[in-house]
């Protein structure tokens, strides 16, 4: 597979986290010589905070991992992810293997099984045998150090590993945040997108975690979309190990969190713009700005529904300043709009101004636009003051091969 033309040149140096150790293994699960299986230890103490997909058909993983968040233990906090096989639709065997995978787990490593998290990506709707996964767990030698290693076993379609890392300042001590993310297809928000795991050894409670991450995640992973397709799988965790030993927070609005809740934006930012710029088959990273929308609400709505438009997309792809398409996914979006007052632009060229064509604009204007490898687009509504901004990629012929391949 062509990696995408947005790769970082390498994997960021995300440096070992105190209070968590980690292994991966070859289960042989669908992939051949590679790691397709993570596990992800914290120390006992740690809290973990999660949000999940939002398809009303989700994979047995999925409900397990919510119940897990609610369970209190003394013991250690594990994260099990396999890809390869969603385990997804499959009935009573979809759970007896989450079950199977979660005693496993806690009997390698330890803790309670009711309280391991986890998550499995790849094909929908084959069985996935639990001994694949548990058989590795007494092999798995967990060590302090690799987060490269985990980020490339959890990728299924990726043409690249993802992560990130941040540190910030609580009362004096400096924490760490590091993060990883796989997701490069079924792209599309209300939570998670993808597969992502955000770590720090800040002592923070579980529900000031959950607090933290909603509102991140509102303009990060919520924010971006490849093809509107939101997948049975997606998980979002941030888990807390509390090593730091910083002085104890007790809400998510305190001010001593300020910096931190900025470095946590500033990784769940990074690795949502990573998993958009290697969506499947992507030649063009696209930003929409929505403004003068009726409330931020309203914005994200347009923005969405313009930035999945097929027709938008292959525009984008064949380079065609075709505005009357962007105008159109503006109305079909079902928010307020009114074409007198909407303007339009492409970069820094003003393609249509308050319903009408901009008689200084120049078709070479915006084929020069067009032909760049990152395209942005302005749609101001004219009508308040909201705003948000969505973040795409353009649909090629690449995105058609890869996806009506990926089960042979």
């Amino acid at each position: 597979m062509k990696t995408s033309p947005f790769a970082p040149a390498r994997f960021p140096t995300l440096p070992p986290l105190a209070g968590f150790t980690m292994a991966t293994a070859e289960a042989g699960i669908k992939y051949s010589a590679r790691a397709d299986v993570w596990v992800l230890v914290g120390q006992p103490g740690t809290h973990v905070a999660g949000v999940f997909t939002q398809n009303l058909c989700p994979g047995a993983p999925v409900d397990w991992s919510r119940r897990a968040l609610e369970v209190e233990t003394d013991g250690p906090r594990i994260v099990v992810v396999n890809s390869g096989n969603a385990n997804v639709f499959n009935g009573q065997k979809s759970r007896d293997t989450v079950l199977q995978t979660a005693e496993g787990a806690a009997r390698v490593f330890g803790g309670d099984a009711e309280a391991v998290q986890l998550a499995s990506t790849g094909v929908i709707g084959e069985a996935l045998d639990a001994s694949k996964i548990t058989d590795v767990f007494p092999t798995m030698a967990l060590q302090a150090d690799g987060w490269e290693a985990a980020a490339r076993a959890i990728m299924t379609t990726d043409t690249h590993p993802k992560g990130a890392t941040a540190t910030a300042d609580i009362r004096g001590h400096t924490v760490r945040i590091n993060g990883i993310a796989k997701g490069s297809g079924m792209i599309a928000p209300d939570m998670a997108t993808m597969l992502s795991y955000v770590a720090t050894d800040a002592a923070l409670p579980q529900h000031v975690l959950q607090d933290l991450l909603r509102e991140a995640v509102r303009t990060t992973f919520n924010a971006i979309t490849v093809d509107s397709d939101t997948s049975t799988s997606d998980t979002l965790l941030l888990l807390a190990s509390g090593a730091a030993g910083h002085p104890p927070i007790d809400s998510a609005g305190d001010p001593a969190l300020l910096d931190f809740r900025h470095a946590l934006e500033r990784v769940m930012f990074s690795l949502s713009q990573q998993v958009v710029k290697d969506g499947e088959g992507i030649s063009k990273f696209v930003k929409i700005n929505v403004t003068g929308a009726v409330s931020d609400h309203s914005a994200r709505a347009i923005g969405m529904s313009v930035a999945n438009s097929p027709l938008v997309k292959t525009a984008i792809a064949g380079e065609d300043a075709n505005w009357g398409r962007i105008i159109m996914a503006v109305g079909k979006a079902g928010e307020p709009a009114d074409r007198d007052t909407l303007t339009v632009r492409l970069g820094e060229h003003v393609l249509a101004l308050k319903g009408q064509p901009n008689p200084d604009y120049t078709e070479a204007d915006g084929a020069a636009h067009m032909q760049g490898d990152r395209i942005e687009i302005g749609i101001d509504l004219g009508l308040g003051d909201g705003a948000f901004t969505v973040y795409t990629c353009d649909l090629t012929h690449a995105y058609i091969d890869i996806n009506a391949d990926y089960r042979s």
